[in-house]
């Protein structure tokens, strides 16, 4: 017997990498990630190899069912690697990996908020032809057919997002006509990560099916409009168990040079949303507070009464790389936690 494997992985187009993705017929019975085989491509056609030299390596890193061919088909999440089997420039994934491991012991968890924006043509889905909708105010989570734009296609998206496996929480509709939201998590560093690109890829394929295009622009339409972000919610052992540790981890974020840090790998375009405005703190400027949507990291008011629990950036961009900012929280927080005896 033959099954259909989707091998997906991510490029090295600058400043925001894309997702690519090719099909290998594969002979024998469905069997787990380490029966796969590596596979190859041309790295020159994807911004990750000059056409001299033009081979590069996809190594399975994360399968799950595929749920638009169905049957024994699947999904084939792969890092890149060059052909001495060593991780590519463009593999965030490993660095990840190594940081991951150091911490793990502090048992990081996390769950990404991944806003993004169908558009239909060169316009939102729900903006009319050469003009604008009415003001923000009843879009979010909203109902009816005058204020929410492409419901069948996200809800098209949750269903094969579930039939994957993917460990999706939610969705909802966003603050601007055509703009929506899922969640991913909890999960740990890798796993949320892993799984936020294959969802990424199964959002885009899902659109395609419908004439439409998703985007994760961060600031789609300039002007009084809502931008696009990635909310991270990111939490330790020490954290879901005191609110003293809570505390550190927002302190670690805004020492020294962390807040700069931690903002220039948050996305692409990443000073065109955080503005100070539309919910956000302005991108140079670092801030935490209870509750606070116009903060850099929210400390959310049940968290505070509880005395225990997580915390959310709200700076990274719907754009970001999850391993990157998965990366980097879990190394700031982490090594302050660990220095401060809080793990």
């Amino acid at each position: 017997m033959t099954f259909k494997a989707e091998y997906i992985w991510i490029d090295g187009t600058a400043p925001t990498a894309k997702l690519r993705s090719k099909t290998k017929i594969i002979t024998g019975a469905p069997a787990g990630l380490d029966a796969l085989p590596i596979w190859g491509f041309d790295g020159s056609s994807t911004n990750q190899a000059e056409g001299h030299s033009s081979d590069r390596v996809l190594k399975p890193v994360f399968t799950c069912p595929d749920p638009i061919r169905g049957g024994d088909d699947v999904l084939v999440l792969c890092e890149v690697l060059d052909i001495d089997m060593t991780p590519h420039a463009s593999n965030t994934r490993a660095a990840l990996a190594e940081v991951a491991g150091r911490f793990a012991a502090q048992e990081p968890i996390f769950g990404i908020e991944q806003e993004y924006t169908f558009f239909d043509g060169s316009r939102p889905l729900g903006f009319p032809e050469g003009g604008f909708p009415a003001p923000q105010g009843g879009y979010y989570c909203g109902v009816g057919a005058d204020e929410i734009f492409g419901r069948e296609i996200v809800e098209a998206h949750l269903e094969n997002c579930l039939k994957a496996g993917l460990g999706i929480s939610g969705i909802n509709a966003e603050v601007m006509p055509g703009q929506w939201e899922f969640q991913v998590g909890p999960l740990s560093p890798l796993e949320v990560s892993d799984q936020l690109w294959v969802a990424r890829w199964l959002l885009y394929r899902t659109a395609e099916d419908f004439g439409i295009s998703a985007t994760l622009d961060p600031k789609p339409v300039k002007g009084d409009w809502n931008g696009a972000g990635a909310h991270t919610n990111f939490s330790t052992k020490a954290m879901r168990e005191g609110y003293d540790a809570i505390i550190t981890a927002c302190e670690s974020l805004g020492e020294g040079s962390k807040p700069l840090d931690h903002v220039k790998n948050y996305g692409a375009g990443i000073d065109e949303r955080l503005t100070g405005l539309h919910e956000t703190a302005p991108w140079d400027k670092f801030s935490y507070g209870v509750s606070d949507r116009g903060a850099s990291v929210r400390i959310p008011w049940q968290v505070e009464k509880d005395g225990k629990g997580y915390i959310e950036d709200r700076r990274p961009n719907a754009n970001v790389d999850p391993y990157v900012v998965t990366r980097l929280l879990v190394d700031t927080c982490c090594s302050a936690l660990e220095k401060a005896g809080q793990v």
